[in-house]
C-alpha cells in the first residue's frame, strides 16, 4: 500500500469517527407533553430580586437540585370534557364544559399519568381537592415550574421553585375570619384574571385557586370559591379580614402572578 493511500484511509476513518460523535451528541426529539431538559446542575444558588417592602427575606441561598417542570397543568382543548371513576369505566359520571361559566378556558391539575390515553387530574368544584380521570386527548398537557403555599395561621404566602424548599417569593397575607375561615387543601390556580381598575377592593390581579368556602356555599354571585388577590385596603395585611380569600398587597399579589400560572400548585396548611 503507497503511502499517499494510507494516509487517504487515515483521512477517511477520522470523518466517520467525527460525524457518528455528533449523532450521538445530538439532543433527542421533545415529547408529546414535556421536551426531556438536559441534566440540571447539583447544586443552584439564586439570589432573589429585589421585594416589596411587605416581603420577608431578601436573598435565599440554598443546594438543591433544581426541578424541571415539576408539575404540570391540562387545559381544556374540547367542549366538553368527561369525568370517570378509572380508566374502566364505561361512560363518565360527570362532565364538565370548556369555555367555563366565567368565559375562559377549563383547566384541570394533572396528577397522574395512567393507562395510555389516560390521566387522572384535580378539578375546580365541590367538594373541596375533587379528582377524576380524563381522556388524555381532551387536554393539551402545559408545564408548571412553581408552587404555593399558603400558611393561614401564621398569615404567610410562599411561593417556592418546583417541589423544593428554595424560596422564590415570601409575603404576609390576609385570610379568612373565623365565622368563614380560608379552607384548607391541596389545591391549585385555575384561573388568572388581570384587573383593568388595580385601584379597586380586588387589586390588579385575581389568581382563583380550585378551593371553595366550607361555610359560604355562594358568595357574589359565584359558587363561594376563594382566590388569592390584591386589595385596597392594604393596612389589614397580615389579619383575619376576608370571607376566605387570601389578600395580598397589589405589589406582592403581582409579583405572585408573575412566579405562577394556571396549573401552579396551592397548598393552604394551617401553620
Amino acid at each position: 500500500m503507497t503511502a499517499m493511500r494510507r494516509r487517504v484511509i487515515a483521512a477517511a476513518i477520522l470523518v466517520g469517527l467525527l460525524i457518528g460523535v455528533g449523532i450521538y451528541l445530538r439532543p433527542s426529539g421533545s415529547s408529546n407533553v414535556v421536551a426531556a431538559p438536559p441534566p440540571p446542575s447539583t447544586t443552584t444558588t439564586t439570589t432573589l430580586p429585589p421585594p416589596s417592602s411587605t416581603t420577608a427575606p431578601t436573598t435565599t441561598s440554598t443546594t438543591v437540585r433544581a426541578p424541571w417542570h415539576a408539575f404540570e397543568a391540562g387545559i381544556a382543548a374540547v367542549s366538553t370534557v368527561g369525568l370517570y371513576e378509572s380508566p374502566e369505566s364505561p361512560e363518565p359520571y360527570d362532565t364538565m364544559s370548556n369555555p367555563t361559566s366565567e368565559n375562559v378556558q377549563l383547566a384541570f391539575s394533572v396528577q397522574e399519568h395512567g393507562p395510555d390515553g389516560w390521566l387522572k387530574v384535580a378539578y375546580a368544584r365541590r367538594p373541596n381537592m375533587s379528582t377524576a380521570w380524563i381522556h388524555a386527548s381532551d387536554v393539551q398537557v402545559t408545564p408548571v415550574d412553581n408552587r404555593v403555599v399558603i400558611q393561614r395561621g401564621s398569615k404567610t404566602l410562599t411561593v417556592y421553585r418546583g417541589s423544593s424548599d428554595e424560596v422564590l417569593f415570601q409575603a404576609p397575607v390576609g385570610v379568612g375570619v373565623d365565622r368563614t375561615p380560608t379552607p384548607l387543601g391541596d389545591f391549585f390556580i385555575d384561573i388568572v384574571v388581570h384587573l383593568e381598575r388595580s385601584s379597586g377592593v380586588y387589586g390588579p390581579y385575581q389568581l382563583s385557586v380550585s378551593g371553595f368556602s366550607d361555610v359560604l356555599k355562594s358568595f357574589g354571585g359565584g359558587p363561594g370559591q376563594i382566590a388569592i388577590h390584591g386589595t385596597n385596603q392594604p393596612q389589614f395585611i397580615g389579619t383575619k379580614i376576608s370571607n376566605g380569600c387570601i389578600r395580598m398587597t397589589n405589589a406582592d399579589v403581582t409579583r405572585v402572578s408573575e412566579l405562577t400560572t394556571v396549573g401552579s400548585p396551592v397548598s393552604i396548611v394551617d401553620t
